[in-house]
């Protein structure tokens, strides 16, 4: 099983495993129109955390939850940029790594987490629903987004 760690967005680790995820998703993309936007310092602070998966030594995945603006059922917040590098891929550490971005969540206080996607990902749509999110209403403009879910703490 891998070891999470707690680290800063912009630590240079951080930034690595993000630029791995954003040329992944920029090769992939439908149309090749996949938006890059690097998360600023701080967007994911207390409550918040942005957690890094490591096998060994060697960052392997990542995965941050943030507040945002409350929802109907009250604080709400979002996973972002969850990501495990291909090779980790089907050892059940996507599960782990969600499963702790909601504890957060819990533990802060959130009474709901939510996400976008895009279809494209089947995979992960497997693993939110295998977690317990259903589809949701929209609640961001992300031009990346076909999908928004929702999992009621």
């Amino acid at each position: 099983m891998p070891e999470l760690r707690e680290l800063p967005v912009d630590d240079p680790v951080a930034q690595n495993l993000l630029a791995e995820y954003f040329a992944m998703r920029r090769e992939a993309f439908p149309g090749g129109t996949y938006t890059t936007a690097f998360p600023a310092s701080g967007t994911f602070d207390p409550p918040g955390a942005f957690l890094v998966a490591y096998d060994g030594q060697a960052a392997v995945g990542c995965g941050g939850i943030r507040p945002i603006a409350d929802g109907p059922h009250g604080p709400r917040f979002e996973v972002k940029h969850l990501y495990l590098a291909p090779v980790t891929r089907g050892r059940g550490w996507g599960r782990l790594l969600l499963a702790e971005l909601i504890r957060h969540a819990r533990d802060a206080g959130g009474a709901e987490v939510v996400l976008d996607t895009h279809h494209s990902l089947e995979a992960a749509a497997g693993l939110y629903a295998g977690a317990g999110f259903a589809p949701i209403a929209p609640y961001n403009d992300n031009p990346n987004a076909t999908r928004w879910y929702g999992l009621r703490l």
